[in-house]
C-alpha cells in the first residue's frame, strides 16, 4: 500500500503498509481451504500468541523470573535476539518453544565457514536442546536483514549462511526438529493495494531463492508489521485505520475491502509469495505491536487497543481477503517487557514497546487468548530501597543544565520529552526525574544523587499520575551487558574456527 513506514537499523522493526479485511461467505472459505488440501499444502488455520523477549536494559529481571513471567501468562512461544546463555539455561525445562535470533553481524562469518556454522549450532542449539533442555524450535537467520537502509549490506550473506546452517543442523541431527526463517521488514514488498504486492525489484531474485529454501525445509516466512510506525512516520495516515475498530477511510481493492492496516500489510505480503509461486507459504508474524510512551500516540490506551484489537482479530480465524480462514501461523507480540537501553534513533518510544514494564509489571489490561483474562505480574522482584533523588527544594536549579545532559546521557529520560507521559511536569519535576533515574541506574550509590549538591534523597514517592519514578531491580544474573556478552561469544567462536583451521 501507500504508506509505508521504514525502520531504521538501531531499531527492531519494520515498516507497515494500510489494510484489513472484510468476511468472505463459507463457499469461498470451503473451497480455498479444499484447494489447499488438494495441492498438498495445509496452512494452519489457528494462531497461536507469543511474545518477543528483548534483553537491552539498564535494570534487568533474572532469566528465571522472566520464563516464571511466561509460564504465569501461559504464554508457550518466545522469540530471542540472540544467543544469551543465560536466558536459554533459564528457559530449559520450562516447555515454552524457543525462537533464537543470530546478529546480522555474524552472517558473514556463517557464509562462508561451515566450520562457524557447526560452532554456532553446537553452541547455542544442540548444547541446550534435548530431554529436559530448552524447546528451540527456529533460528532467526539475521534480523530484517534486507531492510532499505542498509543498503544491501548483508543481503548476499544470508542465503548461503542459512545452507551452511541447515548442513551444521543436519550434522547434529537437528534439521527435522530445529528449521531456519529469515525476520524480514515489511519494506521487503511494496504496492499501491494489496493484491498487486510484490517484493522490490533489487530482491526479486534472492527472495525467490530464500523462499524455495524455506519451502523446502518447512519453515514459514516471517515479517514484522508496524501499523504504528506507519502512523508515526506519515502524518497523513488515517489514524483508525491504524487499529481494528473499524474506519473511515477504508482501502478498496477490486471486491476486497481493508478497514485496518495489519490485513493490507498482510496480504500484500500474500500477493508478492504468489508472484513468486509460493502463494500458500505459511506466514508467521515476527513482530507486531504497540509503544506506550516516547512519543505522540504512544501511550497505554492505544496500546491496549490496538494489541487486545489484534489480539481478538487473529483468533478468530477470519483470515484476510487473500487468505479468508487462514490467520497468521504465530504472532509474536514485540515485546514482553520495555527495553531502557535500546537505541532511540528511530524515535524515544523504542524503548517502550512492553507489554509488562522493565520489572515485569502489567502496564495495562490485556486477555492474550491463552486462558487467563488479564496479565499477570512477575513474582518476587527483588527491588532496590524505596527512596528517590529528587532536586533539591533549597537550591537554586539556574545552573543544572549539565547535570541533566550527564544523567539522560547515561539513563533513559525519554519519557520527559514532548508526548511522553512525564512531558508535563515542570521544571522541577523534570530534573528530578532525570536525576532519579541516574541515581537508580547507580544502584542508589550516595554519591550518584550529589550532583554538586543539587540532589537529595527522599523516601517519599515523587511519582506525579502517570509519570511513575522508577526504583530499580537488584541483577545479580550477569556482569556482562547484552552487547557485551555477544562480543566475548563472537570472538570466542571466530578464534576457535581460526585454531581448527590452524
Amino acid at each position: 500500500m501507500k504508506d509505508y513506514c521504514k525502520r531504521s537499523p538501531e531499531g527492531r522493526k519494520m515498516t507497515a503498509p494500510r489494510a484489513r479485511i472484510i468476511g468472505s461467505s463459507p463457499f469461498v472459505r470451503a473451497m480455498v481451504m479444499m484447494m489447499m488440501i488438494f495441492s498438498g499444502f495445509v496452512l494452519v488455520a489457528e494462531s497461536v500468541i507469543g511474545v518477543n523477549w528483548g534483553t537491552l536494559s539498564f535494570h534487568k529481571l533474572k532469566p528465571s523470573t522472566v520464563v516464571d513471567l511466561l509460564k504465569d501468562n501461559n504464554i508457550q512461544k518466545v522469540k530471542l535476539f540472540e544467543a544469551d546463555p543465560l536466558v536459554l539455561r533459564a528457559l530449559m525445562g520450562s516447555g515454552i518453544q524457543v525462537m533464537v535470533g543470530i546478529p546480522n553481524e555474524m552472517l558473514a562469518t556463517l557464509s562462508f565457514s561451515p566450520a562457524a556454522a557447526d560452532l554456532w549450532v553446537r553452541q547455542n542449539v544442540s548444547t541446550y536442546i534435548g530431554k529436559g533442555g530448552a524447546d528451540i524450535r527456529y533460528i532467526a537467520v539475521g534480523n530484517e536483514p534486507f531492510l532499505t537502509s542498509y543498503a544491501g549490506q548483508f543481503q548476499s550473506y544470508v542465503v548461503p549462511a542459512m545452507v551452511n546452517l541447515q548442513q551444521s543442523l543436519a550434522r547434529a541431527n537437528l534439521a527435522g526438529y530445529v528449521k531456519l526463517v529469515v525476520p524480514c521488514n515489511a519494506d521487503a514488498y511494496e504496492s499501491n493495494v494489496p493484491s498487486q504486492g510484490a517484493f522490490r525489484p533489487e530482491l526479486s531474485q534472492i527472495m525467490t531463492q530464500l523462499v524455495s529454501f524455506l519451502n523446502s525445509n518447512g519453515s514459514p516466512f516471517v515479517v514484522n508489521i508496524y501499523p504504528f510506525l506507519s502512523l508515526y512516520g506519515n502524518s497523513d495516515f488515517p489514524q483508525d485505520y491504524a487499529f481494528f475498530e473499524g474506519t473511515t477511510h477504508p482501502v478498496i481493492d477490486g471486491s476486497n475491502t481493508y478497514y485496518n492496516a495489519f490485513d493490507g500489510n498482510f496480504d500484500t505480503l500474500v500477493a508478492a509469495l504468489s508472484k513468486i509461486g509460493y502463494g500458500q507459504m505459511p506466514i508467521v508474524i515476527g513482530e507486531v505491536g504497540w509503544p506506550t510512551d516516547g512519543a505522540v500516540g504512544a501511550n497505554l490506551t492505544a496500546a491496549r487497543v490496538f494489541n487486545q484489537g489484534l489480539i481478538n482479530h487473529v483468533l478468530s480465524n477470519k483470515g484476510t481477503p487473500l487468505r479468508p480462514g487462514v490467520p497468521p501461523m504465530d504472532i509474536y507480540l514485540f515485546s514482553l517487557l520495555d527495553e531502557g537501553a535500546k537505541s532511540t534513533l528511530p524515535g524515544n518510544f523504542e524503548r517502550h514497546w512492553g507489554i509488562f514494564s522493565f520489572d515485569g509489571q502489567a502496564k495495562y489490561a490485556l486477555n492474550l487468548g491463552l486462558g487467563n483474562k488479564k496479565l499477570k505480574n512477575a513474582r518476587n522482584v527483588q527491588y532496590l530501597p524505596s527512596r528517590w533523588c529528587v532536586a533539591s527544594p533549597s537550591k537554586d536549579l539556574s545552573d543544572v543544565a549539565n547535570h541533566m545532559k550527564v544523567a539522560c546521557n547515561v539513563a533513559d529520560c525519554t519519557t520527559l520529552d514532548y508526548g511522553g507521559s512525564c512531558n508535563s511536569i515542570g521544571a522541577k519535576g523534570n530534573i528530578s526525574y532525570a536525576f532519579n533515574s541516574y541515581y537508580q541506574l547507580q544502584m542508589q550509590n550516595e554519591q550518584s544523587c550529589n550532583f554538586d549538591g543539587l540532589g537529595v534523597v527522599t523516601f517519599l514517592d515523587p511519582s506525579v499520575g502517570d509519570c511513575r519514578f522508577l526504583v530499580g531491580v537488584t541483577d545479580t544474573s550477569s556482569s556482562f551487558r547484552p552487547y557485551q556478552r555477544w562480543v566475548m561469544s563472537w570472538i570466542l567462536i571466530l578464534w576457535q574456527v581460526w585454531a581448527f583451521r590452524i
